[in-house]
């Protein structure tokens, strides 16, 4: 005798929207993880704007050369970038800098400083150009 078993007419239909739903909660959890992350990165990038901010106040500059300083920082501390910026703002705020995130700090003004006399300071007499070099020579 044989036996027969009877599924329901949707039992494929079924089978298919469980697996469509495991995948769309992995898709959910990957998302939700790709969102944190999103927002993380916004969240240091919001402070290091804000540091930046401060830097180009305190030292009066660009904000090339602000942001070159918070990463000058961040390399001499082997601290991240939003770190960093975060510990400048918190400084602002009365909190005080570490003693290697201030000898840092102390360095890299000193390099911003000793480069913006480097480029205000061009001698007179010597031209600019290599062309106007060879037309006075």
């Amino acid at each position: 005798m044989q036996r027969t078993t009877l599924l329901p007419e949707n039992w494929w239909d079924l089978r298919a929207e469980a697996v469509a739903g495991e995948a769309a909660a992995q898709d959910v959890v990957v998302l939700h993880a790709e969102n944190d992350q999103l927002r993380r990165a916004l969240a240091g990038r919001m402070v290091i704007d804000q540091a930046c901010g401060m830097v180009m106040v305190l030292a009066p500059c660009r904000r090339g050369p602000a942001r070159h300083l918070l990463v000058d920082i961040s390399r001499q501390c082997h601290t991240q970038l939003p770190d960093v910026a975060a510990a400048v703002v918190a400084a602002w705020e009365g909190e005080p800098l570490s003693r290697l995130m201030r000898r840092a700090l102390r360095r890299a003004l000193r390099q911003l400083y000793a480069e913006d006399r480097e480029c205000d300071s061009s001698p007179a007499d010597e031209p600019s150009r290599p062309l106007e070099a060879a037309r006075t020579g």
